[in-house]
């Protein structure tokens, strides 16, 4: 029966036995036959069907939320057996920019009062992150803010805010930021991902006519086109970047600048183990930390046009 709550869950959060069903890898067939042996042994309709669409109708809605507790501690077998809620393993997945900082300080932090808890990092992307969430497979994630609504069973912890600049050859003349990314190659943060995302929404709002050259979501190889001459580039201005290559110049946005958020997604703290909410206070007190100024800071050329 596992199988059958998983594909229902899976129905919930992308809207449609299909779309379900290529997350999961079924045939649209193979997730109604699921959802059917579903209803049938609960002895209730999860949804309203009307000709070819499917309504989670209340009942479904509160199987739900049982479903999803069943999920998660079945997640949780793995953990190993302990009498203190700070024992056993916990299960974090990261963005890679935050893994050598906010990380890092964090779980320095965990494992000083709590060294016999055990942890695992799972690093990706964030919407990945997001869906290995949604399975139980980790049970928190280290990730860009979503560019859409969260579930309501889903908790966000903001921590940290970094400011997108424009990253352009040292050798290039120039202080027009708007005049720079127009007029020469333009290195673009991965579409797909939320921070390339938040760049083509920038890039639209602001009526820029840019020259696509390359499309990266890694920063760093984003940062290092920029230091070989290749073009310029939109990216946030992450610590664990710095300091910047030699060949690298940052111009600011002004008032223009735009902004991502780093954050911990959990679920609600019914469904999450004893260990997220240690994670998640060890967060706070890693953001809070003061991070050393880069080294470019005091130069003339960080300013804005």
């Amino acid at each position: 029966m596992l199988s059958e709550l998983k594909t229902f869950i899976a129905v919930c959060r992308h809207g449609t036995f299909a779309a379900a069903g290529e997350r999961i890898g079924l045939t649209q067939s193979a997730v109604s036959s699921q959802i059917k042996r579903l209803e049938e042994s609960l002895g209730f309709a999860l949804f309203d069907r009307t000709g070819r669409s499917a309504t989670l109708n209340a009942a479904g809605q509160a199987t739900l939320a049982r479903a999803e507790e069943i999920q998660a501690l079945y997640a949780r077998l793995a953990d190993l057996p302990s009498e203190a809620s700070t024992a056993g393993l916990l299960r974090i997945g990261s963005i890679a920019s935050a893994q050598p900082t906010l990380v890092a300080r964090a779980l320095a932090i965990l494992r000083q009062a709590h060294p016999q808890l055990r942890v695992h990092v799972t690093p990706g992307v964030s919407m990945g992150l997001m869906d290995e969430l949604d399975a139980g497979k980790i049970d928190a994630a280290v990730i860009i803010r979503p560019p859409f609504g969260m579930l309501p069973e889903l908790a966000w912890q903001p921590l940290a805010h970094e400011a997108f600049v424009l990253l352009v050859p040292a050798g290039l003349k120039g202080r027009d930021w708007r005049a720079l990314v127009q007029e020469h190659p333009f290195l673009r943060y991965e579409r797909t991902s939320f921070g390339g995302r938040m760049v083509e929404r920038f890039v639209r709002r602001e009526g820029l006519a840019v020259r696509d050259a390359v499309e990266a979501d890694e920063i760093p190889a984003l940062i290092h086109l920029v230091a070989l001459g290749v073009g310029v580039a939109l990216v946030p201005l992450v610590q664990a970047h710095l300091p910047l290559p030699p060949g690298v110049r940052v111009l600011t946005l002004g008032e223009n600048t735009f902004y991502r958020e780093i954050g911990l997604l959990q679920r609600r703290p019914r469904a999450s183990p004893p260990a997220v909410a240690l994670f998640a206070q060890c967060l706070r007190r890693a953001a809070e930390v003061a991070a050393p100024a880069p080294a470019v800071a005091s130069s003339s050329r960080q300013r804005g046009p």
